[in-house]
């Protein structure tokens, strides 16, 4: 009995003795505390300890992807908005004239209206702009820079403090794109394509 006694208070002060290990991991996770994005009110948000190592390579990779994916989800959720408010190209999207831009529906629900070999094209030049144009070849500025010595846009007139802003702003409206893409994804499979016309109160827009 007295040492089970014994054992529960050992075991009792053992829980408020301090730990090493969170404090180290603590440590690490602030390496970053200061990286562009740790932004208030959230600041540096790591829930799955990705970065929790501290390896500055790794959130490198990490930051590459996130600004790819944001462009990407930026474009995405600009093509649902023209799409949606009845802006199409004009003529077919095929040789034989059978299927006209305007009977194209907006959202996912496109991607089966287009014949196979235009699916085909499209992958084909999403596959050339991975491997040979989203990407940086030159050693650019800063992560995600794929300028490569080509465009610039009035880049190099801006100071730094402005720089890190426009940069803020991007990283910021990309997360932002890719929930609102999923949102506009969701909403489709939910029965209504064109959420952002019922927001407005437009409905869907005859072709």
């Amino acid at each position: 009995m007295k040492l089970a006694i014994l054992s529960l208070l050992i075991g009792s002060a053992a829980a408020f003795a301090p730990s090493v290990k969170p404090a180290r991991t603590t440590a690490l996770n602030m390496a970053f505390e200061g990286e562009l994005g740790a932004q208030p009110p959230i600041g540096f948000w790591d829930p799955l300890g990705l970065v929790a190592d501290g390896n500055q390579s790794n959130f490198d990779r990490l930051r590459y992807v996130e600004i790819k994916h944001g462009r990407v989800a930026m474009l995405a959720v600009l093509g649902h908005v023209v799409t949606a408010a009845g802006i199409r190209l004009p003529g077919s999207i095929d040789l034989a004239g059978d299927v006209p831009f305007t009977s194209i529906p907006t959202g996912l629900k496109a991607l089966s209206m287009i014949p196979g070999g235009g699916l085909l094209q499209l992958f084909a030049f999403i596959g050339i702009l991975e491997i040979f144009v989203m990407k940086d070849i030159t050693g650019g500025e800063f992560v995600g820079d794929f300028r490569n010595g080509f465009i610039d846009f009035g880049w190099d007139t801006f100071d730094e403090e402005t720089k890190l802003q426009k940069r803020a702003i991007e990283l910021n409206n990309g997360r932002a794109a890719q929930m609102g893409i999923l949102a506009l994804m969701m909403h489709e499979r939910l029965g209504d394509a064109y959420v952002i016309n019922s927001l407005v109160g437009a409905g869907p827009v005859a072709l």
